[in-house]
This record gives structure tokens, sequence and C-alpha cells, in this order.
């Protein structure tokens, strides 16, 4: 409304937008303009059907043929395994055929494409590297092992059941070393191969981890046989060796007591017993022998290089062995070339391969009672008649001994029974020569305490009591750690239950040669010690819950914290070491003591980052 005048003012009218009417040259170009993004547009799209249609193309090859690939190569060491190296010559070529065409998918412009896409790429980056590592296999492992496949068949390494095919190991021997140091190296590549969320890929990735291993375990140590058998076997002339048999029914630090003994010579790959003896034929006069200050400091109280019921208190293996090369020296004025170690349980994997023996009265020693026959009935069935029970076992160790050099069926079996032992620490291997001792302790046969700087934790247990109960000892081991600082706080748990049945028992199996403690009939009086990583400190030691006296020592450059402890008929005693470590990298190591029954471990020790 006006203010002057009171009449009313209409709004000023809107501007309106007038539109240019387009010319039609300019409408023309627009159109070319729409048509040019909707090719591209259509063009784009085709480009990423087509990259996916083609990833897709090579996937399913890459796939194909990578699994093809891995199927031969099985077949390939199965064939040289059984000794028929023609066929693992063709099989090993067609795992090569398709290992490369694998590699060629996986090479391809797509495949690396894709594998570069952050997360949703994994699978295709963990298939190249897979391919790669199987690639490799073929090329540089199974192909030139056909050319040693004498060597690594137990049907021609082992000739007329009894002879080793020393010149088959010698002449094998340049292309096993490549081999091993091939397969090695592909080994570690196939155990950093990265996981993945799928999980077809990631289940292929860990079948090829084992097998990859399976085959570097294989090699590696057909390699290292080839390098110190022949001379071992007697190549180069007769050798002579210390054959320790254990008796851990009564642990000592390398599994049990020395039992027995014979002295095997090898001669042009072939072995024979010449004596064969129970402990009681050494005697204890002898004289000293030096290993170091920490071995004197730890073990000179119980004399272990003097009294052959304390020489293998050490877990060390060659401490052992040095010291029943110098006692059977001083009885008898030879010096072994070397020393074997082995037990019960390691005699049973031998007779699962080999067959029963049958003892002068008829009884069969089989795989499934020698170790019962030998830990516990033998001591029911004679009594306090030592010399009896003794005289019986070593007639067992005899015909076992026996049948190994008099001919062996079935070879293979007999390589698997002993890989076993070994892996289980209960066949063990010393050479006086210092080179092949070198080459033995890069393997398992050489039961050494390690000088890793890793974490570590070994327990290792010796009766204190004179008796048998070992026999009937479980073990629980428990590595478990934090990281705080620059350190590891750490424990180790340890549960021995003493499962001896209610029962009637000998003396010499039940109560204690002395008895430090006044326990019941039936106590397992035991030495506990754990060697510990390098540079830890003990923080406090308890059984029970309750705190007990510690003995220090050290071993090979690590700690040693020990206790005594009886363990009751029927009950279980734990004892728990804390301890602050250093915060070193490496896997975590926790070595297996070789008693009758296996130990139950777990570990839980984290790698911990520096600050």
């Amino acid at each position: 409304m006006n203010d002057v005048t009171g009449e009313s003012v209409s709004p000023e009218p809107r501007r309106r937008k007038v539109r240019r009417r387009l010319s039609d040259e300019e409408i023309a170009a627009q159109r070319r303009k729409r048509r040019r993004v909707q090719i591209g547009c259509g063009v784009g799209a085709l480009v990423v059907v087509g990259f996916i249609s083609w990833l897709g193309y090579e996937g399913l090859q890459a796939k194909s043929n990578l699994e093809k690939a891995q199927d031969f190569a099985t077949q390939a060491k199965d064939a040289l395994l059984a000794g028929d190296t023609d066929r693992a010559r063709i099989v090993a070529g067609d795992a090569d055929r398709y290992a490369q065409d694998a590699q060629s998918s996986v090479d391809s412009v797509p495949w690396r494409i894709a594998g570069a896409v952050p997360f949703l790429g994994n699978p295709f980056d963990s298939t190249r590297q897979m391919t790669t590592i199987v690639s490799g296999l073929t090329e540089q492992v199974l192909l030139p092992a056909v050319d040693a496949g004498s060597a690594v068949s137990p049907d021609q390494l082992i000739l007329d059941g009894a002879r080793i095919n020393l010149a088959a190991l010698r002449d094998a021997a340049p292309v096993l070393e490549t081999t091993s140091a091939a397969i090695s190296d592909l080994d570690e590549q196939a155990q950093n191969v990265d996981s993945t969320w799928l999980g077809l890929i990631d289940d292929a990735r860990v079948d090829l981890q084992d097998q990859v291993s399976e085959l570097s375990g294989l090699l590696n140590n057909t390699s290292l046989a080839a390098q110190v058998a022949p001379a071992m076997l007697g190549a180069e002339g007769p050798r002579s060796y210390f054959v320790g048999f254990q008796t851990n029914a009564e642990a000592r630090g390398t599994g049990g007591l020395l039992g027995a003994f014979a002295i095997v010579r090898t001669d042009q790959g072939r072995a024979q017993i010449d004596d064969l003896a129970s402990n009681r034929e050494i005697s204890m006069n002898k004289t000293p022998i030096d290993l170091g200050p920490d071995f004197e400091l730890t073990y000179g109280h119980s004399r272990p290089t003097t009294d052959f019921r304390n020489s293998n208190v050490s877990p060390h293996f060659p401490y052992a062995a040095e010291i029943w090369r110098s006692l059977w020296h001083q009885e008898s004025a030879e010096y072994v070339d070397g020393v074997i170690a082995t037990d019960p349980v390691a005699l049973s994997y031998v007779l699962g391969a080999v067959g029963p023996v049958t003892m002068p009265d008829g009884e069969k020693i089989t795989a499934e009672n020698v170790v019962e026959i030998t830990g516990a009935t033998a001591y029911a069935r004679f009594g306090d008649d030592q010399i009896a029970r003794k005289e019986y076992l070593q007639t067992i160790a005899k015909l076992v001994v026996q049948k190994l050099t008099g001919g062996v069926q079935n070879p293979k079996s007999l390589l698997q029974a002993l890989g076993k032992a070994v892996s289980e620490g209960r066949l063990s291997l010393w050479s006086a020569q210092a080179n092949e001792q070198e080459i033995i302790e890069k393997t398992r046969l050489a039961n050494v305490v390690s000088d890793t700087e890793a974490p570590y934790a070994s327990i290792v247990v010796n009766n204190l009591g004179g008796n048998k109960l070992d026999y009937y000892l479980d073990r629980e081991i428990q590595y478990t750690a934090s990281c705080e600082n620059d350190a590891r706080t750490s424990e180790v748990t340890v549960r021995l239950t003493n499962n001896l049945p209610v029962g009637t028992y000998t003396d010499y199996v039940a109560s204690m040669f002395e008895n430090p403690v006044d326990a019941p009939r039936g106590t397992n009086l035991a030495d506990v010690a754990l060697i510990a990583t390098r540079g830890a400190t003990l923080t406090k030691v308890t059984i029970d819950e309750k705190p007990a006296f510690s003995y220090i020592g050290r071993e090979r450059g690590h700690p040693i914290y020990s206790v005594q402890t009886p363990i009751p008929q029927g009950e279980t005693v734990e004892l728990v070491f804390s301890m602050t470590e250093p915060a070193t990298p490496g896997e975590p190591e926790v070595p297996v003591q070789p008693l009758i029954r296996n130990a139950k471990v777990t570990i839980d020790v984290p790698e911990c980052a520096p600050n």
C-alpha cells in the first residue's frame, strides 16, 4: 500500500529468464558430446567386463595348473621314495610343465593389477607367491633330485636288507647338497606366504607349507647323511661305536639310566655287534675328564664323569657321549669312533617295522609289549635277582640289533620308524671326528642343548630315588610370557603326576636308594631343572604354591634353576618358575626330554616389539 495515496501497490513483476534458441550446429555438437560420453561409458564397461573375464580365465587356469603341478610333485616324491626313478622322472616333468603354465597365468597383467588392490587383492597375491614356490620346487628340486634317486629311496639305499649303498650316497652328495639348499630356501618362502581371507586359497597355502616342509626334511637329512654316513659306516676303514641302551623308567637328562651297552663295528656299509653287556661291566674307579667349568659347577657333585649311573644327568648328549667313550676306553683300552643312544620306546618303533623277535624260551618280544616288559614287568618277574633281569634285557637288545644287522625286509618302514625315534629325541648320535660332529649337530640326532638366544625352556627330570617310578610319570609343561618394556615376564609351570597303580612292588621299583625326605614307598623323588633363556633371571619358584629353594647352575650359556621334590603315589605336584627374560626375538623352543610317556606342552610366548 502506498503511504501517501493509500492505494495498493502491486509487487514488481519477476524477470523471466529467456532461453536462447540453439542453432542447429550447437544442437548437433551437444548430441555428439553425449554420444561420446555414452560410447566412453560403454567402452569402460566393456573394459571392466573384459578385465574380469580375463582375470577369471587366468584364475581358473592358474588354479587348475597349480593343483596339477602339486599333485604331480607329490607323485614324484612318492616315486623317489619307492625307488621308481623312471616314473619319478616322468611325473616330475609333468609337475614342471604345469607349474610353468601356472606361473605364466599369475605373471599376467590382470593378475598383477588385481594383486595390488588392498585387501581384496590378497588372495591373488598369495596365489602368485604359492605358484612361484611350486615352480621353483619342480625346477630346482624335483627334477635334479631324480638324478639322486637311489640315495633317497630306502629300497635302493639298503642293499640286501643289511648293507648301506655307500656308493649311491657319495655319488649323490653334490646333487643332494644343491637341492637341499634350494628346498630350504623354498621352505622359508612357503612359511612366509601371506594368509588370506579366502578360505579355499588359505587351505591351499597350509597344504603347500606342509608339503614343502616334509620334502625339505627328507632332502636335508639325506644330504647330511650323504656327507657323513659313508665314512661313519666304514667306507674309509672300519669304525666302532658305543651303543648305550637307556632305561628311562629311571630318568636321566638324556632320557634314562644307562642300563646296557653294546659295541657295534661297521665296515663298508655293514654293521655287526661285537660286545654286549650290562652296566655292571663298567666299574666306577675311573679317572675323570674335564668338560669345562660350567659342567663341573652344575653337575660335578654327582661325579658324572666317573660314575656311569650319573653319566648322563645333563640333557646335552655330547657330554654323555664323551663320558661313555672315556669309561669304555678305561675299561677296554679302545677309543670308539662315536656313540649312539636309544631307549625301549625307540625299540618298539623298530620292532613295528622289522617284526617281533623270539627269546630262547619262545617268548615273543613285539612292538606292543617291549616297553612294558623292559620298563615294568621285568622288575616284577625277576624280583631282586638283578643279574638275571639284566641278562634278560641284554638278550632282548641283542636280538633286536641282530635282526637289524641281519637283513631288513621293509627298508622304508624301518627308516620311518627311525625317523620317528629321532624326532622324539629317542635316538642320538655323536662322532669323535670334529668335522662329522659339526654336521650331525645340524640335525635332531645330535640332541644338543641349543645355544640359541631365542626364548628357551627345557625341563629336565633326574631321578634321585634310584627307583623305577618314572615309568609311571606324566608331565605337563606350560611356557607363558608377556612383554613389558625391554623384557619378558615369563612363567614355566610344570605338573608331575605319579601314576603308580595300587599294588605290590619290589624295593628296586618302589622304594628309594636313599630316602632323605622319609617318604612312604611308591613316592618318586625328582630333581627338576629348568634350563632357561639366556640372560633370564629367576624371581621366584614355588612347589604347590609354596616358595622353594632353587639350585643355580649353567648349561652352554643358559642359566639352570633346579629344585628337588617328592611326588607321592597317585598325586600331582605343581612347580612354577617365575622369571624376567630379555625380549630377544625368535621362535620359542621347549625341548622335551624323552621319557616313557610323552609330555603335554603348551607355549604362549609373544614376540616382543622393541621400544
